[in-house]
């Protein structure tokens, strides 16, 4: 159940991330907000506070360690568990390899692929003291399908389906820590707007999107099963996406 249950969620300022704070604090979890955008997090907390919700927020930066493990120290101290981490926070800077966009690149894998590392190692001691916990990691259909311009996107998606499986089979039988991929396909968020190259940015636009709710209701599903049941991984992709 997804009543009272301690939530961390990255990249929580817009997108899947703001939506999927809301739907879970419309169904009782105690929420912990963390993104860059000070304005942002204040302005998620007091909407969810007006919907009778529970949620604190601390700005992280995920690239940062240490300001992810003071995250879950947030968490534990507040509310006195930690019991599921949405690791959301992503970047989506495409661009073919030939132009040669390094510090794009380097960005990429420091959020979204170190940034879900860091996650992953901050929550894990409380988990495992604790026998529980679920870690939601979200990848992308780029992590199962490679296109021209997404080649580094993709290899760090890749990565964080590869992290979270292994994370799978070191955690979820000793510990009962159950592990989930999410990988969305086009989802109308600002991930498109991280694209500096126009003509690919352009083609992007034009895909027809789903609303970031869609990718807030299969976490939900995920996070509210029993604690015998681990989904491990979902697809999902707007119907006419091909």
């Amino acid at each position: 159940m997804i009543e009272n249950k301690v939530v961390i969620i990255t990249g929580a300022s817009s997108g899947i991330g703001e939506a999927t704070a809301k739907l879970l604090a419309k169904q009782g979890a105690q929420l912990v907000l963390a993104a860059r955008r000070e304005d942002r997090l204040k302005t998620l907390q007091k909407e969810i506070e007006e919907l009778g919700g529970k949620a604190v927020y601390q700005v992280t930066d995920v690239t940062d360690a240490s300001q992810v493990d003071a995250l879950a120290k947030l968490a534990q101290d507040t509310f006195g568990s930690v019991d599921v981490l949405v690791n959301n926070a992503g970047l989506m800077p495409l661009s073919k390899l030939n132009k040669n966009k390094q510090d794009e690149w380097n960005t990429m894998v420091d959020v979204n692929i170190k940034g879900v590392l860091y996650g992953i190692g901050a929550v894990l001691p409380y988990m495992r003291e604790q026998k529980r916990g679920h870690i939601i990691n979200i990848s992308s259909v780029a992590g199962h399908d490679v296109m021209p311009s997404s080649a580094v996107y993709s290899g760090t998606k890749f990565a964080v389906r590869a992290i979270t499986e292994g994370l799978r089979k070191e955690e979820s039988v000793e510990n009962n820590i159950r592990a989930t991929i999410i990988s969305p396909g086009a989802v109308d968020t600002e991930l498109k707007d991280h694209i500096t190259d126009e003509e690919i940015k352009q083609g992007i636009g034009n895909l027809k999107a789903m609303d970031a709710d869609a990718i807030a209701r299969a976490i939900a599903y995920a996070v509210n099963e029993p604690a015998d049941v681990a989904v491990n991984e979902i697809l999902i992709r707007p119907t006419a996406q091909q």
